[in-house]
């Protein structure tokens, strides 16, 4: 009879060159989605309206910020 072989599991290597870019990106589309629920009225507003403090409304509450 023959012996039965183990199988070994081989990690996966991910290069760091192949996250990096990724990273970068959703760091800085997180980074822009909190300004925007955080920071987008009144004095400091980059839009005139207040049609993005609408939108993120229940955002701002649900995270703990104070919009009134």
């Amino acid at each position: 009879m023959s012996e039965a072989v183990a199988a070994v599991p081989v990690p996966v290597r991910i290069p760091v060159r192949e996250i990096l870019p990724w990273a970068v990106l959703v760091i800085l589309l997180s980074l822009i989605t909190l300004y925007f629920i955080s920071a987008e009225q009144g004095a400091v507003s980059v839009f005139a309206n207040s049609y993005v403090h609408e939108f993120v409304h229940d955002g701002r509450h649900l995270l703990a910020f104070p919009c009134h």
